[in-house]
């Protein structure tokens, strides 16, 4: 007994030791507002990217760490060292080499990206040599805030911002719905004419001021002039998608009941609303075109998230135990280069985005599909360490799998919903999606649901070729003109 007591002291003594010199960023902030700090901050480090804290998460691997803190003080410091929570290994293992250094200060106001979230605290990159002096420490002051991006209109591109109230009151502060509106080139020379109005969703990481200052016109629904509604999906939980969910709150009732009236109001607009979307976006036009089937009229989803969880980018959810591991111990993919060769795996993207906890793709999922913890945050359908995955949680995320809704209520929804879909997909997708989409036709084709798939040649990008789109263009004018509204 006296032998394993001295062993567990030099142990510990060890471990003292090495903490004591183990590598550390301190970081602080001023603030102009002079308010306390209370929530999570991280440490961004890249060796190539100026500006680490704007690179995407598994698309990117980078060196991440992140610590919760408690009413900190303007000018306190808070430390960063091996107890952070890290990506790919604790401080003091990570490669030696000069870096560029980024911390912020998360206050999670609504904005998607952690590094682009309005009135989050900063520092412009320092440029860091990290040696094999373990003793050295490294301070960076965060003075800078993140501004909210302004929208600056045109004749024919203009901002709309619908106050939610079901949202403000889920989230406890004041939320909008938020979209650019494309005018069609006759809007005004026509001025007693109506427009028929076709929601397009962006994929992951769209952004509507990207429409800012730009003067253009309205792509047409392939013929017929449209009044284009873009919509980003962008809260702080990732990417709404426009769904009611424990997390993220009610955007598709916020959508349908709050924003399209608005719409409606504020612009010339007939009884036809389209959908269509690409990647999340695909999925979002899915769910919004199953579930409120009487408020759309038709939609074209191309190349959709996940819409069959017995290929969660090939991952049988209902089978599998793991996310990170086959059962032949191959590790889950979660983007390949043309369908094929490995790019990212689920366990990178996943343990980077421990660290980036909120805002990025797979913690995405959570915030829509899970429910929700005592303390607030989304149950996580895997184990960060482990990658085991929750069938409690799962029994969740069944909600939010399009295919089984579509199987289980056809007969409820058939009347409002025949014909009225279009899926499309690369058959080469980067994300694996295009085995879902089988998946869906399948199920489709059992029950004779009238719905439109195809399938083309091509990756997640290379796909949307000039024929590609036309093709879903088509389909929507189709079903615009079978409503035989008079304009």
């Amino acid at each position: 007994m006296i032998v394993h007591k001295k062993i567990f002291f030099v142990i510990a003594a060890t471990a003292c030791c090495l903490q004591s010199y183990a590598q550390k960023f301190t970081a602080s902030f001023t603030s102009p507002k002079a308010e306390s700090f209370s929530g999570k901050v991280i440490l961004y480090l890249s060796k190539e990217e100026k500006s680490p804290k704007d690179n995407m998460p598994g698309v990117f691997s980078f060196p991440c760490f992140s610590i919760d803190v408690k009413n900190v003080q303007p000018g306190q410091k808070v430390v960063f060292d091996d107890a952070a929570i890290h990506y790919p290994t604790i401080l003091s293992d990570i490669e030696r080499g000069t870096y560029y250094a980024q911390v912020v200060w998360d206050r999670n106001e609504g904005g998607r990206s952690i590094g682009e979230s309005p009135d989050n605290i900063y520092n412009n990159a320092v440029v860091v040599s990290i040696t094999k002096d373990l003793a050295k420490s490294f301070n960076i002051v965060c003075s800078e805030v993140i501004k909210e991006r302004t929208f600056t209109e045109t004749q024919f591109v203009k901002e709309l911002k619908s106050s939610s109230a079901l949202l403000t009151a889920f989230y406890k502060r004041p939320t909008s719905v938020n979209a650019a509106v494309i005018l069609p080139k006759d809007y005004f020379n026509q001025p007693n004419r109506k427009f028929p109005v076709l929601y397009w969703v962006s994929g992951y990481g769209g952004d509507y001021h990207n429409y800012s200052g730009r003067n253009i016109t309205s792509d047409p629904i392939d013929t017929t002039q449209c009044i284009r509604v873009f919509l980003d999906g962008n809260c702080s939980g990732g990417h709404c998608v426009y769904a009611n969910s424990d997390n993220n709150g009610p955007w598709g009732d916020a959508l349908t009941q709050e924003l399209i009236p608005l719409v409606e109001k504020t612009y010339r607009t007939n009884a036809a609303r389209l959908l269509t979307g690409h990647s999340s976006g695909g999925w979002t036009v899915l769910w919004l075109q199953t579930h409120y089937p009487k408020v759309f009229n038709a939609c074209w989803s191309s190349s959709p998230d996940p819409v069959d969880f017995r290929s969660f980018q090939q991952i049988d959810l209902y089978s599998e135990k793991n996310l990170y591991y086959a059962k032949d111990s191959t590790m889950h993919l979660a983007a390949t280069v043309a369908g094929r060769y490995p790019w990212i795996t689920q366990k990178t993207m996943c343990s980077m985005e421990h660290v980036i906890y909120r805002g990025e793709q797979m913690h995405s999922f959570n915030f829509v599909f899970s429910n929700r913890n005592a303390d607030g945050t989304p149950r996580s359908l895997w184990n960060d360490e482990t990658g085991e995955i929750d069938p409690a949680t799962f029994e969740h995320w069944k909600n939010y799998d399009i295919s089984l809704y579509l199987k289980n209520n056809w007969q409820q929804i058939k009347p409002d919903l025949q014909g009225k879909i279009r899926v499309s997909v690369g058959e080469q997708d980067n994300f694996l999606l295009n085995y879902a989409v089988h998946l869906l036709d399948g199920e489709m084709k059992k029950v004779n649901a009238g719905f439109v798939f195809e399938y083309y040649p091509g990756d997640h990008f290379t796909v949307s070729t000039p024929e590609y789109k036309s093709a879903g263009y088509r389909f929507l004018e189709q079903k615009y003109n079978e409503l035989g509204i008079k304009n």
